[in-house]
C-alpha cells in the first residue's frame, strides 16, 4: 500500500531568504514545498502541479500577489491562498479579502501565528473537498440571461463554503 501524499503548498516571494524560510519550515512540518519568485513562475508551476495552498507574497515583479491570487481563484475557487506582505495597507488586506484570500498576514509573523493559519486553511480545503456536490439547477430560481447565468455561476462557487451571501436586484 502507497503512502499518502504530503501536503503540497507552494510558496511565492520574491525575495530569497523568504522562500527559504518558509520551505524549511513547512518541510519540517511534513509538507512538501515548492517555491517561485513570482505570480508567472506561481502560474507555470500551477499548470502542470496540483497544490493544496498557495502562499503569496503581495509585492513582486513580472506579476504581484493580487494579481496571481485572481488568476488562481479563476483557476480552482476552493484553492486557499495566503496573502503574505512587508507592506501593509488598509486597501491590500481589502482587496486581498474581498478576492478570496483565505488569510492576509503582515511580516515580520510569528512562527505560531503562520503554521496555525496554514493548518487552518489546510483544514478549510479538506471541509470543502468533503462538502456535498452544489446543485447543477436551482429550484425556485430562474432565468437565461447572461446576467442570471453569472448569479447561478457565483452560487455554485460560494454553495460549498460556509459563507452567508445576500443576492439582491430587481426581479
Amino acid at each position: 500500500m502507497a503512502a499518502p501524499k504530503p501536503t503540497s503548498i507552494l510558496v511565492a516571494d520574491d525575495e530569497l531568504s523568504m522562500r527559504e524560510f518558509l520551505k524549511v519550515m513547512l518541510e519540517k512540518e511534513g509538507y512538501a514545498v515548492a517555491t517561485a519568485a513570482d505570480g508567472r513562475a506561481v502560474l507555470d508551476q500551477v499548470d502542470s502541479r496540483r497544490f493544496d495552498l498557495v502562499i503569496s507574497d503581495i509585492r513582486m515583479p513580472r506579476m504581484g500577489g493580487l494579481d496571481l491570487l485572481q488568476h488562481l481563484k479563476e483557476m480552482d475557487p476552493l484553492l486557499p491562498v495566503l496573502m503574505i506582505t512587508a507592506y501593509a495597507s488598509p486597501e491590500d488586506a481589502v482587496s486581498a479579502m474581498k478576492n478570496g484570500a483565505f488569510d492576509y498576514i503582515t511580516k515580520p509573523f510569528r512562527v505560531e501565528e503562520i503554521k496555525k493559519v496554514i493548518q487552518a486553511a489546510l483544514a478549510a480545503r479538506t471541509a470543502d473537498a468533503l462538502a456535498p456536490e452544489p446543485p447543477k439547477s436551482f429550484p425556485g430560481l430562474i432565468g437565461q440571461s447572461p446576467e442570471m447565468q453569472k448569479i447561478f455561476e457565483l452560487v455554485r462557487k460560494i454553495a460549498p463554503t460556509h459563507a452567508n451571501v445576500a443576492i439582491y436586484g430587481e426581479s
